[in-house]
C-alpha cells in the first residue's frame, strides 16, 4: 500500500496509561517498532483537558504513579498540574515524548486477517474530516481510557435560557471565569463537586452544594506521614516500592471491610462526618447515602476540606431536586431558590468505548457489547488488541500497568510462536457482568456499550494482587492461535 506506514505496535492515547504501555513495551521490547496517536494538542489526556479550580487525584501519588518512576513530590494527594509534569516527565525522560504524534484522531481501525494486521484511518482532530494518513500494525493497542473527551454530561435542565449569570461545566472551565466575590451554585455530589466546592469557597462569597443525593465521602490527609518517614530513611526506588505496597493493602482492606461489612463501614463514616461537623442532623441529611459504601466509588476530601468549609460558613449543603434554572439562580423541587451568579453543572462525564473508534473485522463491524474482556485486556473477538484500563476500586495505574504487562507477555507468545496473530475466546458460555461494578450514573447511562466481564477466572478482574498473580504466572490457554 502506498504511503502506508507499518509498524508493530500502536498505542492509541498518550494519557497516563498510555506513556506507561509505552514505557513497559520500550524495556521488554526494544526490537518493536512503535507510535502513540495522541488526538489532543498536549500528552497527558484527563489531566490536560480538565482544567477546573481544585482538579487533583482521588487515589494516593504512590499507587497512581509509575512502578517503574518513583513519586517524589511532597504530597499524597496530588494536584492536576504536578500530576501533569510527572507525566511529562517521563515521557521526556524515556524518549517516549518522541514517539508521539499530535493532533491525530483514530477514526477507524480494520482488521484483515489475510494480511494479519490493523488498518487504520487517521484524521487531523483539529480539522475534522483532513486526512492525517494511514497506517498499520500487528498490535493495537487502545489506552484512550472510557471517557467521552469531546463532552461532558448535563441533563436538560428546564429554564437555562433564563438564567441570567454563568453557567459552566467542569469538563468545558473556560479559562476566563473568575469566582472571586461571586454566589456559586455547583449541582453535583460526585468526586469533580466534592473537589472544586471547598476550593472556589476560598476566593467566593459561598458556594452551595446542590445535591440530588448524598455520597460516601472519608477524610485523607494530603501528606502521608508514614511515607515521609520511609523517604527519609531509604533510598527511593525501595521506598517508593514499600509506600506502595503498603497503600496497596491498606486501599484493599479498607475495601474488603466496606463490602463485607456495609453497615459498620456506614456507620464509621457517619462517625467521622459527625465527629468533623458536630451536627448529626446535619450529617444525616446531606452525608448519609442511600447506597453502600463502595457501590459507588468513594470521594475523598483532602484535610478533610470539604467539611472545615461547611464548618466554617462558606460552603452550605442543599440535598434536593433541580427543579428549573430561574433568572436569579436554581430552584429546587421543595421550591427554595439557591440564588447564583455561577451555577457549575458537575454533573458527570460521558463515556466512549475505546475512544470512539470504528472497529471492524474481516469488514464485519465489531459489537462491543457482545464481546468479552479476558484479564480486562484483551477483547473476544478482536485479534492482536487490548485496551488500557484502570481500576474503579483502586488507583487506576495500578490496573493499567497490570494491562501493559500481560500486552508484553501476549507480543513474546506471538514471537514464539512464529508471529501468529491471537484472539481470546472463552471456553464455553458465560454469564455476563458490567465491566465496571459501580452503580454511578455515569456508568449506568453507558456500561452496556462495552465489552462485558465474565465469571470465569480470567474474564474476571479480581484485585491487584490476584491480577498481579495471574498476569505474571497465569497460563495463556485461552489465546487461540489464528494462523501459523
Amino acid at each position: 500500500m502506498t504511503g502506508v506506514e507499518h509498524l508493530d505496535v500502536v498505542i492509541v492515547g498518550a494519557g497516563l496509561s498510555g506513556i506507561g504501555a509505552a514505557r513497559r513495551l520500550q524495556q521488554e521490547h526494544p526490537d518493536k517498532t512503535f507510535v502513540l496517536l495522541e488526538a489532543r494538542a498536549n500528552l497527558g489526556g484527563t489531566w490536560d483537558l480538565f482544567k477546573y479550580p481544585g482538579l487533583r487525584s482521588d487515589s494516593d501519588m504512590f499507587t497512581l504513579s509509575y512502578p517503574f518512576k518513583p513519586w517524589r513530590g511532597t504530597d499524597s494527594i496530588a494536584d492536576g498540574e504536578s500530576i501533569l509534569d510527572y507525566i511529562a516527565e517521563t515521557a521526556a525522560e524515556t524518549g517516549i515524548g518522541r514517539k508521539i504524534r499530535y493532533d491525530t484522531r483514530v477514526v477507524a481501525a480494520d482488521w484483515d486477517s489475510a494480511e494479519a494486521r490493523w488498518t487504520l484511518t487517521l484524521e487531523r482532530a483539529s480539522g475534522p474530516g483532513e486526512s492525517a494518513g494511514t497506517v498499520t500494525c500487528g498490535f493495537l493497542y487502545a489506552c484512550a481510557g472510557y471517557f467521552d473527551y469531546a463532552n461532558g454530561y448535563t441533563p436538560d435542565f428546564l429554564g437555562v435560557e433564563s438564567f441570567t449569570g454563568t453557567v459552566a461545566h467542569p469538563q468545558l472551565w473556560p479559562a476566563d471565569l473568575d469566582c472571586t466575590g461571586k454566589q456559586v451554585a455547583v449541582i453535583g455530589s460526585g468526586a469533580t463537586a466534592i473537589t472544586m466546592v471547598p476550593t472556589l469557597a476560598r476566593g467566593a462569597a459561598h458556594v452551595t452544594m446542590v445535591q440530588r443525593s448524598p455520597t460516601w465521602i472519608i477524610p485523607q490527609p494530603r501528606r502521608d506521614p508514614i511515607a515521609d518517614g520511609l523517604r527519609a530513611v531509604l533510598p527511593p526506588g525501595i521506598a517508593h516500592h514499600a509506600i506502595r505496597l503498603k497503600n496497596i493493602g491498606f486501599a484493599s482492606l479498607v475495601y474488603w471491610f466496606c463490602r463485607t461489612a456495609p453497615r459498620a463501614a456506614s456507620a464509621l463514616m457517619k462517625g467521622l462526618a459527625t465527629l468533623l461537623l458536630r451536627d448529626r442532623a446535619v450529617v444525616a441529611e446531606h452525608f448519609t447515602p442511600r447506597y453502600a459504601p463502595w457501590d459507588q466509588r468513594l470521594c475523598v476530601a483532602v484535610d478533610a476540606d470539604l467539611f472545615r468549609a461547611i464548618r466554617g460558613g462558606t460552603v452550605s449543603m442543599a440535598t434536593d431536586q433541580v427543579d428549573a434554572f430561574v433568572p436569579e439562580g436554581v430552584r429546587l423541587r421543595s421550591g427554595r431558590v439557591v440564588e447564583a451568579d455561577v451555577v457549575v453543572t458537575a454533573t458527570g462525564l460521558s463515556m466512549a468505548v475505546f475512544g470512539g473508534v470504528e472497529c471492524r473485522v474481516d469488514g464485519r463491524p465489531v459489537k462491543f457489547s457482545d464481546e468479552f474482556l479476558w484479564q480486562g485486556t484483551m477483547v473476544s473477538g478482536m485479534p492482536n488488541f487490548a485496551v488500557g484500563i484502570g481500576y474503579s476500586n483502586a488507583a487506576w495505574t495500578l490496573r493499567a500497568d497490570l494491562n501493559a504487562r500481560l500486552v508484553c507477555r501476549v507480543l513474546r507468545h506471538i514471537d514464539r510462536h512464529g508471529g501468529a496473530p491471537v484472539v481470546p475466546k472463552p471456553a464455553r458460555p458465560m454469564a455476563a457482568a458490567p465491566f465496571l461494578g459501580l452503580t454511578s450514573g455515569y456508568v449506568q447511562r453507558s456500561v452496556d456499550q462495552f465489552p462485558h466481564l465474565g465469571d470465569q477466572g480470567p474474564w474476571r478482574v479480581r484485585g491487584y494482587l490476584r491480577d498481579l498473580i495471574a498476569v505474571r504466572f497465569g497460563r495463556l490457554r485461552e489465546l487461540t492461535k489464528l494462523r501459523g
